[in-house]
């Protein structure tokens, strides 16, 4: 029997669900400036992706590459999100939320 699909879909599961509040702290604590982090992660990842032996890691790395780069949008999504008052807004920070 082959568990490389299971081990893949479980690993996918974790990973995405460690990047939401990723993406929520990160925006709390450093706003959208953090977006070139997930940048450059998601490069580091997909380098590691294509430089595995594994297969199984392959797909992992490209997981976690593929969910930085949407880490970049949803930082951006979730300041908008944090201006509807969806999210809570880091007091320390709040002259970055000013729309001048």
């Amino acid at each position: 029997m082959f568990f490389d699909g299971l081990i893949i879909g479980f690993v996918s599961f974790l990973i995405i669900g460690i990047y939401h509040p990723i993406v929520i702290k990160g925006e709390y604590y450093f706003g959208t400036k953090i977006w070139w982090l997930f940048l450059f992660a998601g490069v580091g990842f997909a380098i590691a992706s294509v430089y595995s032996l594994s297969q199984t890691l392959r797909a992992i790395f490209g997981v976690c590459s593929f969910s930085s780069f949407w880490g970049i949008l949803e930082v951006f999504h979730q300041r908008k999100r944090v201006l509807k008052g969806w999210f809570p807004m880091n007091p320390k920070r709040k002259k970055d939320y000013d729309p001048q």
